[in-house]
C-alpha cells in the first residue's frame, strides 16, 4: 500500500527520473483537496452504522428470498456476517478516499474476496447489490454541502463512486 506521494516518488526512482512538473501538480491538487477528502471521510465514517444498515434493509426489501427459511441471510449469525462484510468494505473505501489511492482497497480487501464468497455460497450479485446501496447512501451523506469544505466535489464524489463501483465489481 503506497499513498500517492510515495507512489509517485517510486514510480519516478524505478524510472531513474526525477519527479515531473505534471506529477508535481497532481500531487498539488491531492494536498490541495486533502481537507475534502478529510470531510468526506469524517461524513462516511460518522455515519457508517446507518449506511450499511439502511443498504441491508432496502436490499433485504428488494431480495426477501435471502432472509427466508433456507435464504443465504437466514438466521442472525448469517445477517450479522453480511452486515460485517459490508462494514469491512466501506471503511476500506473510506481508506481509498483518504489515500486518494485503490492500492489498499484491492490489496486488504477486493483480491480474493470473490472467491472466498464463491466458496462460501454467498451470492455475488446480491453482495453487489448492497455495495451499490452503500454507494448511493455515501454520496448522498459526502456531497451534504452543509459544513463541508467549500468547492467543488464532483470529481472527488466520481472518485468516491468509482471505488464502489470497483468493490461492486470484484465480488460479481
Amino acid at each position: 500500500m503506497l499513498d500517492a506521494f510515495t507512489k509517485v516518488v517510486s514510480q519516478a526512482d524505478n524510472r531513474g527520473q526525477l519527479v515531473g512538473p505534471d506529477q508535481i501538480d497532481a500531487l498539488l491538487a491531492v494536498v490541495k483537496d486533502g481537507a475534502k477528502r478529510t470531510d468526506v471521510v469524517n461524513r462516511i465514517t460518522g455515519n457508517a452504522s446507518a449506511i450499511v444498515t439502511n443498504a441491508a434493509r432496502a436490499l433485504f426489501e428488494e431480495q426477501p428470498q435471502l432472509i427466508a427459511p433456507g435464504g443465504n441471510a437466514y438466521t442472525n449469525r448469517r445477517v450479522s456476517a453480511c452486515l460485517r462484510d459490508m462494514d469491512i468494505i466501506l471503511r476500506y473505501i473510506t481508506y481509498a478516499v483518504f489515500l486518494g489511492d485503490t492500492s489498499v482497497l484491492d490489496d486488504r480487501c477486493l483480491n480474493g474476496l470473490r472467491e472466498t464468497y464463491l466458496a462460501l455460497g454467498v451470492p455475488s450479485s446480491s453482495m453487489a447489490t448492497s455495495i451499490l446501496k452503500m454507494k448511493d447512501a455515501a454520496i448522498a451523506i459526502a456531497n451534504d454541502r452543509n459544513n463541508i469544505q467549500p468547492g467543488d466535489c464532483s470529481t472527488l464524489m466520481a472518485e468516491l463512486a468509482s471505488y464502489f463501483d470497483r468493490a461492486a465489481a470484484a465480488v460479481s
